[in-house]
């Protein structure tokens, strides 16, 4: 083999090494520990909290972040056979608006709902359910859907739209791996797979799909998933938030929620949201412009989803 086909062949398995390590750290099985609701704050609610809005600001800025968000309401759903279910909704942007409840749910995969959940999900008027899990684990755990709802994939693994990355593979996972040893990272995977979310262009189809869906759905409220409803999802909402104007202090605390949700404390890992938000602003300079020309929003999708779920 000519030395001049050789780094390209090892261009493509180092790459398809760190898709391999995304999908199979993104499809982990969910906690299967009891779920405990979100420690209600002191009462200032979470547009009090400060943000420089760049990647990793603000990350140690509160001692105890989810103490920090607004306690749940009493009408807050709770689903028997989705534990890491919830509103994304009732935070303040730094701008002085509010994120409208019951217009988008984040949740772990909805294969386990029960016939009660169902009919809970359809009173809520959810009429989409976007599924960002690849092809293996929708074909073990087909989503259950509330009668009359949409059912739309969004696989963030999938090939389907080429191999291809904004930086080269190796730069993303080299850096990737000595981040996460210098954070201390508690698993290697996550470390890798949260920034590969950002480099590879598949991932950018399946969340800019899920956005314009969310944007689209104007007659009902969307649910929004992956299998442990923490990863992908977690991205997903963290960077719908950012672009919507909450601060990223409150970004964080949505983030780690899950762990008191699922009530396992390692569930996630504030380093890994990081790594993902330093990828943007390595290729980006900054959530908006990734938004932009990484997903591929036009203005007008923008301004619907803020239109859509801003108060």
């Amino acid at each position: 083999m000519s030395s001049r086909t050789q780094p390209r062949l090892d261009v493509a398995a180092v790459a398809l090494a760190g898709l391999i390590t995304l999908g199979a750290t993104l499809g982990a099985s969910p906690a299967t520990a009891q779920p405990s609701d979100i420690a209600s704050g002191s009462g200032s609610g979470a547009g009090g909290l400060g943000s420089s809005g760049s990647a990793g600001s603000g990350s140690a800025a509160v001692d105890d972040p989810v103490s920090a968000l607004p306690a749940p309401a009493s009408t807050a759903i709770r689903l028997a056979g989705a534990r890491n279910f919830r509103d994304i909704g009732g935070y303040r942007t730094a701008d002085g608006h509010t994120v409208r409840t019951g217009v988008a749910f984040r949740s772990n995969r909805l294969s386990g709902l029960t016939d009660a959940d169902l009919v809970t999900l359809a009173t809520a008027g959810v009429t989409l359910d976007v599924d960002l899990r690849n092809g293996s684990e929708r074909g073990s755990a087909p989503d259950r859907v509330p009668t009359g709802a949409q059912y739309k994939v969004a696989d963030v693994v999938s090939f389907d739209s080429g191999i291809a990355f904004h930086e080269f593979p190796p730069i993303t996972l080299t850096r990737a791996v000595i981040d996460g040893l210098l954070h201390g990272s508690s698993d290697m995977g996550q470390s890798i797979g949260y920034p590969f979310m950002v480099n590879f262009h598949g991932s950018d189809v399946a969340f800019a799909t899920l956005f314009r869906s969310i944007a689209a759905n104007t007659g009902g409220a969307t649910v929004y998933h992956c299998t442990a409803g923490k990863d992908r999802t977690g991205w997903a909402t963290a960077v719908l938030l950012t672009l919507l104007g909450v601060p990223r202090d409150v970004v964080n605390a949505d983030y780690l929620a899950t762990n008191t949700v699922t009530g396992d404390p390692t569930s996630v890992e504030l380093s890994w949201l990081e790594a993902a938000f330093a990828e943007v602003d390595r290729l980006y300079g900054s959530v908006d412009r990734y938004v932009r020309e990484g997903l591929g929003l036009d203005q007008a999708t923008i301004d619907a989803l803020r239109a859509r779920l801003l108060a």
